[in-house]
């Protein structure tokens, strides 16, 4: 799907240095993230600045493509804590649930999305230990939608098109 973006949302897709997240049509979105085979410094320090950069920009998840690093690494705080994910997989997954996403790589549009209900990830966690991490809700939609990513895949890709509208996320600080 491409999507043209209205001139009044055009401000939302600034990349500079304090707008780092990756927005469309950049190629780096849609490529298949590496699995990362032994857990570096460089990786703490990405997980720490995609920590950092979800934040500012007012998100509950982010993957390294979305920082435009090519591996598999996504940072997710559906709930306020942040929770790093190395090689994240879902091995089961139950029930579907339909609910509304947006994305920061693509600010201002939002559509219902179909996902699973619940949830069962299992990836390392910073210091690479292997842990199994059971989901439901909002959180589990939210590691679906950042292990999309890892696989070049958009939520406008799995969106009900009749449901997508845009909307200005920051409208509401300009009052």
């Amino acid at each position: 799907m491409t999507i043209v973006v209205p001139d009044e949302f055009k401000h939302l897709y600034v990349f500079d240095d304090e707008h780092p997240v990756v927005k469309i049509p950049a190629e780096v979105l849609r490529q298949k993230a590496a699995p990362i085979e032994r857990i570096g410094k460089s990786h703490l320090a990405l997980a720490e600045n995609m920590q950092r950069v979800m934040r500012r920009a007012r998100g509950v998840g982010l993957a390294a493509p979305q920082v435009g690093v090519l591996e598999r690494l996504v940072v997710v705080a559906p709930e306020g804590r942040p929770i790093v994910m190395i090689n994240p997989e879902i091995v089961s997954a139950e029930g579907s649930v339909v609910g509304e996403e947006g994305c920061l790589s693509i600010p201002g549009l939002y559509g219902d999305v179909e996902r699973f209900e619940s949830i069962e990830v299992k990836a390392l966690d910073k210091r690479g230990r292997e842990t199994l991490y059971e989901l439901e809700g909002m959180a589990a939609r939210v590691v679906q939608h950042e292990i999309d990513h890892l696989d070049g895949v958009l939520f406008i890709d799995k969106v009900d098109v009749a449901t997508l509208h845009w909307f200005d996320p920051y409208a509401e600080d300009e009052d």
